[in-house]
């Protein structure tokens, strides 16, 4: 077997994710389907995959854009900070989107005979995200029975952790946060205000992190 695919944004739930098991993932994919931080995250997610001397394969879904009309592809003011996140889930929502890097990531799996897929999916997000909860990794697991030959199994090794847990992790086992890009806006630093900056920050200093705070934002 080719070890695993890691589902690799450049954010700190996927860097984590390789991070601590990087020994066991041969190949990150990184989507572009047209998000305003999409040069942003494949240039942190190539910087992360040389770190760890692991394959890079970038996925253009083009399409995907077509059919998605949240803030994070179209010209829609990104919100800001989680005071609603509801209403923030609402306004940057792509259609199916873990559903479908899954199966792509799948199709990969079940032709290079990879093992495993492993997705940042976590406890804060899964409040709002449907799609980063315990079910649905459950439920793509299921799928995958039928779906593939070799039945790659989808590994959430963040499924109970917070962001704040998430940071702690990261610098417990020397990954290199520096890397990370987390911003929905994509830029040389953080933004700061969009929904992923804000739980990032938030997270940083939970861990009293005045370091990264000050280097990555």
């Amino acid at each position: 077997m080719n070890k695993g695919i890691v589902l690799l944004s450049g954010g700190l739930d996927s860097l984590v994710s390789l991070g601590l098991y990087h020994t066991d993932i041969s190949l990150a994919l990184t989507f572009n389907y047209g998000q305003k931080a999409a040069k942003s995250e494949i240039a942190a997610s190539k910087k992360i995959c040389e770190f760890y001397n692991i394959k890079h394969k970038i996925v253009n879904l083009d399409w995907l854009k077509d059919i998605t009309n949240t803030a994070l592809v179209s010209d829609k003011e990104l919100p800001e900070g989680i005071d609603n996140p509801i209403e923030s889930a609402k306004n940057v929502w792509v259609p199916n989107r873990n559903g479908l890097f899954l199966n792509i990531a799948g199709a990969f799996a079940d032709s290079g005979e990879y093992d495993s897929i492993y997705i940042g999916a976590n406890k804060e997000e899964a409040g709002t995200f449907s799609d980063n909860t315990q079910q649905f990794i459950e439920s793509i697991n299921s799928e995958f029975e039928f779906s593939t030959q070799n039945h790659p199994k989808v590994i959430a090794p963040l499924i109970n952790s917070d962001k704040s847990d998430i940071v702690k992790l990261a610098l417990d086992n020397n990954i290199p946060l520096d890397l990370v890009m987390s911003c929905y806006l994509g830029g040389k630093k953080h933004c700061g205000r969009c929904e992923s900056c804000t739980r990032l920050k938030n997270a940083l200093i939970a861990n009293n992190d005045k370091f990264y705070i000050g280097k990555l934002f």
